[in-house]
């Protein structure tokens, strides 16, 4: 059933039944040792719901890429100048702990699928966080996520570089690991078909003094929803089974944890999503869900309830 959730809401909503029936007679491409491999830290991700929700998803952006790919040519008849391909790119955002990392995971194995898109590249915004010397010389360690933590100009650069149809270009390396930017090394992005960009903040209107958004270089944008309560207990979750694995690792920055004992760090995990995570989102990550072309409306453990497409 389709239906308007709101009369002021630019997006019709989708329930999963009928979205899932707009590609019941695509086959499944995935397998599930394959899910399994994409599948992120404490999600849900099987079959039935890369069936139902992620494979009309696909299906939709390729129908999109085709169509962006034909205005382009269809633009250069016109003008009179030589094609050139030009890649699509995608933005995903979402809160902490969301599944969004996921979700462009998944995406980015769906498209390479399909006819006409078979170089998809991923880049995630962690790479553009200032280093952690640079926000401890700021004050802003404690902010890290935050609009301001990154260096914006830097990641617009970036994805202008790519659009304008650079044939290689490089980005920093972000270790979660280390919590910090990998120093002299670079991740290559070379001529995609279609780049994924994903990140808490891409779809943020401009910062003061710049006339540019990150999102005016997107073709086609995803936002990842959930409800605050179920966000909290994700990260919460997430939190608990890190801690007894790769927190282990004495290389780790969150080491401490799991050296510490499991209610005095379980209170940390509260403390850092009541005065960080939960904060961001409510002030910078939810506020962008409007500015998204479609959202992923998530219920409990991960699963997707139904689906809200931009009307226009």
């Amino acid at each position: 059933m389709l239906f308007v959730t709101d009369l002021l809401s630019p997006f019709v909503e989708i329930s999963r039944e009928d979205w899932a029936a707009l590609a019941s007679h695509t086959e499944q491409p995935l397998t599930e040792a394959e899910i399994s491999q994409i599948r992120g830290l404490g999600d849900f991700l099987d079959l039935r719901e890369v069936s139902e929700v992620y494979l009309p998803l696909s299906r939709l952006l390729n129908l999109y890429v085709s169509a962006t790919q034909q205005l382009h040519s269809v633009s250069n008849d016109f003008l009179g100048e030589r094609a050139k391909r030009v890649p699509f790119i995608i933005g995903i955002a979402g809160s902490v702990a969301v599944g969004k990392s996921t979700v462009a995971r998944l995406l980015k194995e769906l498209l390479s699928r399909w006819e006409g898109t078979p170089r998809v590249s991923l880049i995630t915004t962690d790479g553009f966080l200032h280093p952690n010397a640079e926000l401890e010389r700021r004050n802003l360690m404690h902010r890290k996520g935050f609009p301001e933590s990154y260096d914006r100009l830097a990641l617009l650069k970036f994805v202008a570089d790519v659009k304008s149809g650079a044939q290689v270009v490089e980005a920093p390396v972000y270790s979660h690991l280390v919590y910090d930017i990998v120093e002299n090394e670079r991740i290559k992005i070379d001529s995609p078909d279609v780049l994924i960009v994903e990140g808490l903040n891409v779809l943020q209107p401009p910062a003061a003094g710049q006339e540019v958004a990150l999102s005016d270089y997107f073709d086609f944008t995803i936002y990842v929803d959930a409800e605050v309560a179920d966000i909290t207990d994700w990260f919460l979750g997430r939190f608990k089974k890190l801690r007894e694995s790769a927190f282990t690792d004495p290389a780790s920055y969150f080491h401490r944890y799991a050296e510490m004992p499991y209610e005095d760090a379980l209170a940390r995990a509260n403390e850092i999503w009541r005065t960080i995570n939960l904060p961001n989102l409510l002030e910078n990550i939810q506020p962008t869900r409007s500015r998204a072309k479609l959202v992923l409306k998530k219920g409990e453990q991960h699963a997707v309830k139904s689906v809200l497409l931009r009307k226009s």
